[in-house]
């Protein structure tokens, strides 16, 4: 497989001028177009997290959720369920890969989507809005965003992980 030179940009709001989208980061590596939300951080592996009123809401990036394929069922830790960083906050099971997801921050599980219950497939058509996974009250969250990675950080890894898939390394 060919690999096109990657190309990103930073792309606005949505035009319906809703305040909570985010700006995003793009790459395009061969046909695959990859978007970072610039308001979060990042693990490795692409659970982000993002600080808000509540808590610290958690979901994939769209590069895993990509990746991973069409989400056919996914099991997220409950309500008051305690987890370290790292540890799994849930799974994801899709027609390619069965995924657990590390949690990237130690904390109390406070509220998991219900849409996902019935509608899994959310996250593929919105990982960084409706398709989120978990609010967690977080134990630390200074110290456990000291651990993630930023947009610009995460964007250069997914460039690095989609580059050698496209090479076929």
């Amino acid at each position: 497989m060919k690999m096109q030179k990657p190309s990103w940009r930073t792309f606005p709001p949505r035009p319906d001028g809703a305040e909570t989208m985010p700006e995003f980061l793009e790459v395009t590596i061969d046909k695959f177009t990859f978007k970072v939300a610039s308001d979060r951080l990042y693990t490795e592996e692409g659970v982000w997290a993002k600080l808000e009123a509540g808590g610290v809401r958690v979901g994939l990036s769209d590069f895993l959720q990509q990746r991973s394929g069409d989400i056919a069922f996914v099991e997220v830790k409950p309500a008051g369920a305690r987890v370290n960083a790292g540890e799994e906050i849930a799974t994801i099971e899709t027609v390619k890969v069965n995924v657990s997801l590390g949690s990237p921050l130690a904390g109390r599980v406070a509220e998991t989507n219900p849409v996902l219950q019935s509608a899994p497939e959310t996250i593929n058509g919105d990982p960084y809005g409706v398709g989120w996974l978990a609010i967690i009250e977080a134990s630390d969250w200074p110290a456990d965003q000291r651990r993630l990675l930023t947009p610009e950080a995460y964007l250069n890894a997914v460039k690095r992980l989609a580059g050698e898939e496209a090479s076929g390394a």
